[in-house]
């Protein structure tokens, strides 16, 4: 059993390789675009201030972490992985449910290349549609926050999927 917590800016693929992943290993995903969008979605006129319904998401996001490893479920969470307290509370649930905690990067730092897929995907209400300064980008990759004392792997995802697709099922395996 693992537990794999996903990271990258939003449009760098983690949720199509947390899919791919999620097929290949029965493994539970924990979509956080998902839970935020229903919440603004169950909300009448837009009433829930973004930033409350990214914190009552993560809850929840957190929750179905918790019950679905207390089954002995793999599991994926799939987000951005912004904040320490994202590293804390997966490493925790992981030692707690004895499951192999993970973390895999996607990594992808074309601003344009970033524009094209944001603009091109099919968007939940609680995604961005671009991103408008290659500043703010180049501080949101460099925040991305990271486990200190344990393996990371890092995929640069301007490649196809295939291309790495093995070498992550690989190092969740290990």
């Amino acid at each position: 059993m693992f537990f794999l917590q996903m990271s990258g800016f939003p449009g760098s693929g983690k949720s199509t390789l947390a899919r791919k992943i999620a097929l290949q290993t029965g493994a539970v995903v924990i979509d956080h675009d998902v839970i935020k969008s229903a919440l603004l979605e169950g909300i009448a006129n837009n009433e829930l201030d973004l930033n409350l319904a990214g914190k009552i998401s993560y809850q929840i996001d957190w929750a179905l972490v918790e019950s679905n490893l207390a089954h002995g479920k793999s599991v994926i969470l799939d987000s951005p992985c912004l904040y320490e307290i994202m590293i804390e509370k997966g490493t925790q649930l992981a030692e707690k449910y004895g499951a192999m905690y993970k973390y895999v990067e996607c990594f992808l730092d074309d601003f344009h290349e970033i524009n094209h897929r944001l603009k091109s995907r099919k968007k939940m209400i609680s995604q961005i549609s671009e991103v408008n300064s290659e500043d703010t980008f180049q501080q949101v990759l460099s925040s991305s926050k990271k486990p200190e004392n344990l393996p990371v792997y890092r995929v640069k995802t301007n490649v196809p999927l295939e291309s790495y697709l093995q070498g992550v099922l690989n190092y969740i395996a290990e």
